[in-house]
């Protein structure tokens, strides 16, 4: 506050604002800014505004998130779309929430029912036997593929040996397929 009433005390007194603002460190848009609510508030202009939001995302009147829960709970299958319609029907002089603030409604309620990720049964490989030796066992993999310059794929194709993970060849594909 102290700087506030500073910078504008010494503007008023004939100073220049741009050079003020160069002292201070504040762009000239925040200068004026300042200059300006002394104008229209006086010392009331110095005292720290609240930085809280005009509207909050997601908040409704409580009225109306309750019958948001209460047409959850008469049909439990249902989920924000189709209760977002039935407040439309039933309910036409309140302001309709948008589908997201319905679901956050009945998010923060426990009243949405996350579908579990389907548990697929995960690949396994096959166990390597032998190979106690150089040359008893070679594997043979594609490692991915990537672009050419001529904006074909190639595959590169590796034979290693298994004991001493020699690569044996590495042999570029066009494509994965035999």
């Amino acid at each position: 506050m102290d700087e506030k009433l500073r910078f504008v005390s010494r503007h008023l007194e004939g100073e220049s604002i741009s050079q003020l603002c160069r002292e201070f460190g504040i762009s000239r848009v925040t200068g004026h800014k300042l200059v300006e609510r002394y104008r229209q508030n006086g010392l009331e202009a110095f005292s720290d505004r609240s930085r809280r939001p005009y509207r909050m995302a997601n908040q409704l009147p409580f009225q109306v998130e309750a019958l948001i829960v209460q047409i959850k709970n008469e049909f439990p299958t249902w989920g924000a779309p189709k209760i977002r319609e039935r407040l439309l029907a039933r309910y036409p002089e309140i302001k309709t929430p948008a589908k997201s603030t319905v679901h956050a409604v009945l998010e923060r309620n426990a009243l949405v029912k996350h579908k579990r990720a389907n548990a697929r049964p995960k690949a396994q490989g096959t166990v390597l036997m032998g190979g106690q030796e150089p040359n008893d066992l070679w594997c043979t993999d594609f490692k991915g593929e990537f672009m050419m310059a001529d904006r074909s794929y190639c595959y590169p194709l590796t034979v290693t040996d298994y004991h001493s993970r020699f690569l044996l060849c590495c042999e570029g594909l066009r494509s994965a397929t035999l």
